[in-house]
């Protein structure tokens, strides 16, 4: 692996880690095993290391999305599969976390690419829904959009309630209400 990829890894784990502010350039040139140049040779600064490294987890984050979402099965079993993903609950959404990080949110740059993965999953979990009314699995009246955003708030305030417990059992309670629901609204 290049030390263009190093950084960027490096960079993504350390902001998962750590936050935006704790992240600084020395512990990212010491993670990614890189010269003290490499960073400035491959990027413009840290924010636009910074800013790649987010864009990066955006994607890994969409792509295990997309491999539920986009399986095979009705509407409710691959929203079912992509609130039963494998996830590391107690270090929370590498996404969803920089929400809470002041310095990403006051960055247009760094805050654009959490933005554009957000909506782009409750874009996918509404098309999905969708794909279950037009099949005649959900009901007609369900709001798609509004259940997309419960959705996404179930795993995003689950990650948040299972790193206070520090458990994952509110993780998993909050999954099982969201699955239990849905299945109250197809027996309806």
């Amino acid at each position: 692996m290049d030390a263009r990829e190093r950084l960027i890894e490096s960079t993504q784990e350390l902001l998962w880690d750590r936050g935006y502010v704790g992240t600084s350039p020395k512990a990212i040139l010491e993670r990614a095993d890189a010269g003290q140049g490499s960073m400035y040779h491959h990027f413009k600064g840290k924010s636009d290391l910074a800013a790649e490294a987010i864009r990066r987890s955006a994607a890994e984050v969409q792509a295990g999305a997309e491999a539920s979402l986009g399986s095979p099965g009705t509407a409710l079993t691959r929203i079912s599969k992509y609130l039963n993903q494998q996830r590391d609950v107690l270090k929370g959404c590498r996404v969803g976390g920089l929400t809470q990080d002041p310095d990403i949110i006051a960055d247009p740059l760094l805050r654009a690419p959490v933005d554009e993965a957000l909506d782009w999953l409750q874009s996918r979990i509404t098309e999905v829904l969708r794909e279950g009314k037009s099949t005649g699995e959900l009901p007609s009246k369900l709001n798609a959009s509004h259940v997309a955003s419960m959705i996404v708030a179930v795993v995003q305030g689950g990650y948040v309630l299972a790193r206070a417990a520090q458990s994952s059992e509110p993780f998993d309670e909050a999954v099982a209400g969201a699955l239990a629901l849905l299945a109250q609204v197809v027996r309806s």
